[in-house]
């Protein structure tokens, strides 16, 4: 698990950011972590796996504490991180030579990177991009290079800071898919970074940082029953929850479930049996 302990956080100028936050998150779980700008759900995520250090309090990762320098090298390959912008992380002329990048700093047998890439490559559907440039791709085919070129690393835990905030609405939905893959049928643990709501509804679980501070810690559910919290973090609720509060209003009786896609057909269903 990763576990935040009482953990403070300032920069230099030495204003705390992040103030006595404390939660685990445990192998397998997508947790969404929400906030507004300038919340310190970026700083809360590049904590995670030892980018930045806690002033006080401690991280500890499959019980490895991230302040302890012999533990980075082993914390970063159980932690990957997705930046926003992808093309921040690449660094390779191909796509072949990008995944491999990794697994050879690691000095991992050759066989060994090819049998990974080529599973990586096929795990999220990419293998028809393997000599091409990345430079040269879509937005979405690059950030899902980005991804490709984390899972090589074989993750137990995958940091996704605003993964498709800037893709187009085809994009988003294809790095949505390739996340939801890692989960279901690898059992790698997302943590996502987004101030998209409706993005949320893909997970099972919320944190929401407002201010440095861990202001919500639970299921998607019960955020969206609390109205006053996400407004008081800067966030909206997601169109089709509004939808559901509008249509209830007007006589309906809607309730939210876990799977957007249900929920999104029993809102027609009521729709169409009302008509």
């Amino acid at each position: 698990m990763i576990e935040f302990k009482d953990v403070c956080f300032s920069y230099e100028e030495g204003t705390e950011f992040i103030k006595n936050v404390n939660f685990i998150i445990n192998p397998g779980e997508f947790v969404s972590v929400l906030g507004g700008n300038g919340s310190g759900k970026t700083t809360l995520a590049r904590l995670m796996n030892g980018l930045l250090l806690p002033n006080a309090g401690e991280i500890v990762v499959d019980g490895l504490s991230t302040s302890k320098e012999e533990n980075s090298l082993e914390i970063l390959q159980k932690v990957g991180m997705i930046f926003q912008d992808p093309t921040r992380q690449l660094v390779a002329s191909t796509v072949e030579d990008e995944l491999a990048f990794g697994p050879e700093n690691l000095g991992i047998d050759p066989q060994e990177i090819r049998r990974r890439i080529d599973w990586s490559l096929r795990a999220l559907n990419i293998e028809e991009l393997r000599y091409k440039e990345p430079h040269y791709l879509s937005g979405g085919q690059t950030q899902r290079v980005a991804i490709a070129s984390v899972l090589v690393m074989y993750p137990q835990y995958m940091i996704m800071d605003e993964p498709t905030a800037m893709l187009d609405p085809q994009g988003r939905e294809n790095v949505l898919e390739a996340i939801d893959f890692l989960r279901r049928e690898l059992g790698i643990a997302i943590i996502y970074v987004t101030h998209h709501m409706e993005e949320v509804l893909h997970g099972d679980r919320v944190l929401v940082i407002d201010k440095g501070q861990l202001a919500f810690d639970g299921s998607v559910k019960e955020l969206f029953a609390r109205s006053e919290l996400v407004k008081r973090a800067n966030l909206e609720l997601p169109q089709i929850i509004k939808l559901i509060e509008l249509l209830n209003k007007k006589g309906y009786s809607l309730t939210y479930c876990d799977d957007w896609k249900i929920l999104a057909e029993n809102i027609s269903q009521s729709l169409s049996e009302r008509a």
